[in-house]
């Protein structure tokens, strides 16, 4: 019975580092998906956008480092 308590334990505590980690990717795209979603309305092309989200994107994730 302890093993099994410590099991749903050890999953829950990996559950919410899994949640916590998409929560904090999504915030950090948030930028990049704004300058993607601008770019595709002023130009309509989604290969642009595409681009321009990859951009902002990496820059993100260089700026974290």
């Amino acid at each position: 019975m302890v093993g099994l308590d410590l099991l749903g334990i050890i999953g829950l505590i990996i559950i919410g580092l899994i949640i916590i980690f998409v929560i904090r990717l999504l915030f950090m795209l948030i930028p990049a998906a704004l300058v993607a979603f601008v770019v595709w309305f002023f130009t309509g092309n989604l290969w642009w956008a595409g681009i321009a989200f990859l951009l902002i994107a990496a820059l993100s994730i260089l700026k974290k480092l």
